[in-house]
């Protein structure tokens, strides 16, 4: 079998391909106390557009993650791009919410390459302490390009209409394939030849390593408390609060600043904590950060909320990227394939949660910080319970 030299691309195309399917799970948002109106359906209906996301989401990252390994990153990439245009197509012209549901599984099944294929790159590109900074930097953008779907669905929608929203995802797909097309390279190192890999032992790899379950739980419970966010926030802040659209886009740079200083210091930190200290200690920054959340909104002090919501993801945007860089390691022989079937695991955990915080609405707007807190300690002892033993076995066996 012939072996090549495989180029490792660019810092930011790593960025916007791992970004644009992040802006499409938020940019919905600020638009769903709209579309519950233009196309009459309940809230609860609405914010099926962020749950059901996830689940074709989870589906999409499982076959592109086998389609990388059979044929290559490159190829998967660029299908997944074009499967992404489609939907933001069909979610144009919907003339009905069974319409524009079915268009946005679409568009979440394209937009999973994203994810899966270039977490693949990235694992098989860089590794050790350097991975770290690099999931560091690239887990910024995952956070940062959410956190800026609410303002750039937010500014469509004020000036051109709810619909400029889809006109504009429609721009990003031509945008992101064209860039992906003139500079992705081939990182996969046998590239002749369709890797026969047994999904089976794949499977039974990852089951039986708790290590993976619990970065899974870690992984898919973070961005279930973010998407969470993003489903209940609009009626919060525009509903309750009275924020315009264009306010509530601006709210989500709180966000954004989150994930930029947890990327800062997590690149910081690495010098002098492990991994697996930093992620301790974000998870309880965050469980201190949701109590404080939880207080201050039944004072219903807006700046107080969302100081808190922004300490909350700071701590949630430490732990996030060396989850992320630990999870699989060991399974660079199957990385394609380890990485579909563990982000599986993980989005379809993330649907649950997003799906979850849509049948907890009830127009009480402390409910959602109730949910986040809830959610944040068990996380944190889940992880304090399980992965530290599961180190020190590790270090005694070497």
């Amino acid at each position: 079998m012939k072996n090549v030299r495989r180029s490792v691309p660019s810092l930011g195309l790593i960025i916007t391909l791992v970004g644009f399917p992040q802006i499409s799970e938020s940019i919905f948002t600020p638009v769903l106390p709209r579309l519950q109106m233009v196309f009459a359906v309940s809230a609860n209906r609405a914010q099926l557009t962020m749950s059901s996301y996830f689940v074709a989401f989870a589906v999409g990252v499982l076959i592109w993650g086998q389609l990388a390994d059979c044929f290559g990153r490159r190829p998967a990439m660029l299908a997944g791009i074009g499967v992404y245009l489609l939907g933001n197509v069909g979610l144009l012209v919907s003339g009905d919410f069974r319409f524009l549901l079915v268009s946005r599984l679409i568009q979440a099944f394209g937009a999973s390459a994203g994810s899966v294929v270039t977490q693949t790159i990235m694992r098989e590109s860089f590794s050790g302490v350097t991975g770290a900074k690099v999931f560091a930097r690239t887990s910024a953008a995952m956070a940062l390009a959410p956190a800026l779907g609410p303002l750039i669905g937010g500014l469509l929608q004020t000036y051109w209409g709810f619909r400029s929203v889809f006109s504009g995802l429609i721009t990003l797909s031509v945008i992101v394939g064209g860039y992906a097309c003139c500079r992705l390279p081939e990182t996969r190192q046998r590239v002749d030849q369709v890797s026969r890999i047994s999904q089976m032992q794949v499977i039974k790899r990852l089951i039986g390593n708790p290590v993976v379950w619990v970065y899974g739980l870690l992984i898919g419970g973070i961005n279930g408390v973010l998407f969470s966010y993003y489903a209940e926030a609009p009626f919060i802040f525009i509903r309750h609060f009275g924020f315009s659209v264009v306010q509530y886009g601006w709210s989500g740079l709180i966000l954004a600043g989150a994930s930029l200083l947890g990327a800062v210091l997590v690149n910081h930190l690495l010098t002098w904590w492990s991994p697996e200290q930093l992620i301790s200690w974000g998870l309880l920054l965050s469980v201190m950060a949701a109590m404080m959340f939880v207080i201050v909104t039944y004072g219903e002090q807006p700046v107080l909320i969302l100081i808190s919501i922004f300490l909350t993801f700071l701590g949630l945007n430490i732990a996030l990227p060396n989850a992320l860089n630990r999870a699989l390691v060991g399974y660079e022989d199957v990385m394609g394939s380890a990485s579909g079937w563990f982000s599986l695991g993980y989005y379809l955990l993330v649907s649950g949660m997003t799906f979850g915080m849509s049948c907890l609405h009830n127009g009480v707007i402390t409910t959602l910080p109730w949910y986040v807190m809830g959610l944040s300690v068990v996380m944190l002892v889940v992880y304090v319970k399980v992965v530290p033993r599961q180190v020190d076995v590790i270090d005694k066996d070497n």
